[in-house]
């Protein structure tokens, strides 16, 4: 992508509304656009970001044999009455409309209650359990509080993974696979260091969950970490029955802020047993089936990575969800280093591989240097009067202050083409 071709321009500033750090650097950056108080669109470079995020998130998931469905974001009114979620007074975040003929309908804030009713048509038998299916699909909260930039908004994306067991021993097996494909997640992501699985409530859903939690000043959740053991316990539960139940020690325990990057839940049959979801047994019994719900929101995950690994010049994308492998910067009105860089990117095009070239003739050279350390891409390529001289390219990494000469042959070798 030529950046003068980019739908996109920077910033110097962000909207001065904006408190958050996320919603300041990627605004900047043109990689979102606030259209209001919690409602932001994703521009090409932000785009490219969540559906690198989404991708991996769907390998994981496809791993342990998720099979990708998409469900309507518009929900009966009956379908959450016998759970008495349909109430205000039980869930208070319903964005609600109407029929023309005035039947009222929900936009979805889950789907536990629709997946539960629709697989009733597809569950009859022992031999159609376990199984498991998953979606990205649009969510509607209607947010009090919407101050975080993209961790909390009133409409977003989540990838809600729904799992059918028939006891709670194939559940719990299930369970575990989930953990260890939501860790590979944050850490293919870049922040498997700083996430931890916390113990917490279960919120509308059950009496306890898990959740993962990345350690950030910016974090709206206090957690309680056993470095050494890579657990914690969220503030809302933390007690001294709970931290003996564990197996912790208190005085191991660190306080950081934090921000929840995903969870899990037991939902066990509370939704089976009110929406009669039930199944067949090798004895011919009816049993209800025994359920699990496990969300991460690929907006709030791009929000924290921005949150977690930024510095104060601007964004440091990891390599894996970055919108481009490498910024290629051309300095200078000289002829020659115009048309390297342009031979340059052709070249590196044709090995498929991901360039943002930064073409603009009407820049400063400062002024690029800190346009790429805002946009964070892993690498900058610079091609100069001084790099030519050399006879290559200066490139250097976003987190190194200083870069080095290499040829044109060792940069494409050093890029990985694009899938």
């Amino acid at each position: 992508m030529r950046q003068t071709k980019l739908f996109t321009k920077t910033r110097k500033e962000a909207p001065a509304d904006e408190v958050s750090k996320n919603a300041e650097l990627l605004i900047r950056g043109g990689f979102i656009h606030k259209e209001m108080a919690g409602i932001y669109d994703y521009l090409p470079l932000g785009l490219r970001i969540i559906k690198k995020i989404e991708n991996i998130i769907r390998e994981e998931m496809n791993k342990i044999g998720g099979q990708e469905i998409f469900m309507s974001s518009l929900q009966e009114r009956e379908t959450w009455e016998p759970t008495n979620q349909w109430d205000d007074k039980e869930v208070d975040v319903w964005f609600k409309t109407k029929l023309k003929n005035d039947t009222e309908l929900g936009l979805a804030i889950t789907h536990e209650a629709p997946i539960t009713k629709m697989f009733k048509g597809f569950l009859n038998s022992y031999r159609d359990l376990p199984s498991s299916v998953y979606q990205f699909q649009t969510k509607f909260r209607n947010e009090i509080r919407a101050k975080s930039g993209i961790i909390r908004t009133r409409e977003f994306v989540m990838k809600d993974l729904y799992s059918f067991a028939k006891d709670e021993k194939e559940h719990l097996e299930f369970y575990g696979k989930v953990t260890e494909a939501y860790k590979n997640i944050f850490k293919r992501t870049g922040i498997g260091h700083l996430t931890y699985l916390t113990f917490a409530s279960g919120g509308m859903f059950s009496k306890f969950s898990h959740e993962f939690q990345t350690i950030t000043s910016a974090g709206e959740d206090t957690i309680y970490v056993d470095e050494d053991k890579g657990i914690a316990i969220n503030k809302e539960v933390y007690n001294d029955e709970v931290i003996k139940n564990l197996g912790l020690s208190k005085e191991k325990l660190v306080e950081n802020k934090s921000v929840e990057v995903g969870n899990i839940f037991t939902l066990g049959t509370r939704f089976s047993d009110a929406l009669d979801l039930s199944y067949q047994t090798e004895d011919g019994e009816r049993k209800p089936v025994f359920m699990g719900s496990y969300g991460i929101g690929p907006g709030r995950l791009m929000g924290t990575v921005v949150e977690a690994l930024s510095d104060d010049k601007g964004i440091i994308w990891p390599e894996a969800i970055a919108p481009f492998a490498l910024h290629l910067l051309s300095l200078g009105e000289d002829e020659e280093v115009q048309k390297y860089a342009d031979e340059l990117y052709e070249d590196l095009q044709k090995k498929n591989i991901e360039v943002l070239f930064d073409d603009r003739k009407e820049i400063s050279a400062g002024e690029k240097f800190a346009d790429a350390d805002l946009l964070g891409m892993p690498l900058r390529g610079v091609v100069s009067a001084r790099s030519l001289k050399e006879n290559g390219i200066e490139i250097k990494a976003r987190t190194e202050e200083k870069g080095k000469i290499i040829s044109k042959e060792e940069l494409i070798n050093l890029l990985k083409p694009s899938h």
